[in-house]
């Protein structure tokens, strides 16, 4: 992935604000909500002795994925904040013994955080695949066990999930497959294509025959997700170019009209402190980042591509000021989803 010049000045406005946020946030060991699969009468561990590297933010996913977010600042625009703290809690929870018990742990309960966490986990890792960098490439080494056991995780579940789970949380089966996609793409460039290929397979036999999908249903109320537009990213991403436009021509016919007009319309959020309610902020910016990228692929003379902007837009305006300065609720999650849309995925 390149990044455009428009887009590092983008990151590089909001870089510091979001580290020293994030910073705080993955350093939170409480409140904390486990997805601990009690395994023994005498199994009690804290966040911290579970997941050495990801107990803060609330969940495990949400640690991940501000970890992500810290190195992809890291990586394209290091001048715009200040890296040292930032450089210290990453060198302090990505060890080698703290990625080990995580890669354990993993190992030992393997539905967990499937495939919400996985795609999260294995956009971690790409990240540092891509960044030339001596610190980068030891936590790379630390990591890598982790995702490979994700890798062989998905290779595993995959040709036995039989239907996809169409919802905007983090169930979701498109989502999980397509943050998991450049992870798939490094590996076959190493000579290992079986990752890419389940996801392909998977993707065409869930999504291929899709029509006139029902997107004006949208939006549940605790969506932090677009079914609907989880398949379009998905999609763009498996199929050939030619074949991916066909294919969305048929999925959502009258997107040259605005419609569904409900996926243009941003979703309205109540209360930013209810966990569950402020989930939709998070659709918000994760339809932003959908419709600026599918506005990039298009044909420059696509008559769908101002709806498309102006649907981008709209979204971006109504929840990245919630990013940080909201509430915990928000701010330990939703940089994550910013930054796809800062930085084009």
């Amino acid at each position: 992935m390149t990044t455009s010049q428009p887009q590092k000045a983008a990151l590089e406005q909001v870089a510091s604000t979001y580290a020293d946020s994030i910073i705080h946030s993955i350093q939170q060991e409480y409140p904390n909500q486990m997805q601990h699969m009690m395994i023994g009468p005498d199994d009690r561990p804290t966040p911290r002795e579970a997941h050495p590297a990801f107990y803060g933010c609330f969940d495990w996913h949400s640690s991940v994925e501000l970890h992500w977010v810290l190195i992809r600042l890291l990586r394209l625009v290091p001048h715009a904040f200040d890296t040292t703290e930032t450089l210290k809690v990453l060198n302090a929870h990505l060890t080698p013994e703290n990625l080990a018990q995580e890669t354990a742990y993993m190992r030992s309960r393997p539905r967990f955080e499937r495939p919400y966490g996985w795609g999260w986990a294995l956009t971690f890792v790409h990240e540092l695949t891509v960044w030339e960098d001596e610190t980068a490439q030891r936590w790379l080494e630390a990591a890598r066990p982790l995702a490979d056991v994700i890798t062989d995780g998905f290779l595993a579940w995959l040709p036995k999930a039989t239907y996809p789970i169409r919802v905007g949380m983090h169930s979701n089966s498109a989502f999980g497959l397509a943050r998991s996609v450049p992870w798939a793409r490094y590996l076959a460039t190493q000579g290992d294509s079986r990752l890419l290929t389940a996801i392909t397979k998977a993707a065409i036999q869930w999504y291929g025959a899709d029509k006139d999908y029902p997107a004006h249903y949208e939006p549940s109320g605790t969506d932090f997700l677009s079914p609907a537009l989880t398949e379009i990213d998905l999609m763009s991403l498996v199929l050939e170019r030619e074949e991916f436009f066909t294919w969305l021509d048929a999925f959502l016919p009258r997107l040259a009209f605005g419609e569904p007009k409900s996926l243009f319309e941003p979703a309205f959020v109540s209360d930013a402190s209810d966990g569950q309610l402020a989930h939709l902020h998070g659709l918000n910016v994760y339809r932003a980042f959908v419709w600026k990228h599918l506005k990039e692929i298009l044909p420059a003379d696509d008559v769908r591509r101002p709806h498309l902007e102006a649907g981008s837009d709209v979204h971006a305006k109504a929840s990245m000021g919630a990013v940080t300065g909201s509430d915990y609720m928000v701010e330990h999650w939703l940089a994550c989803y910013a930054i796809l849309y800062l930085s084009g995925g």
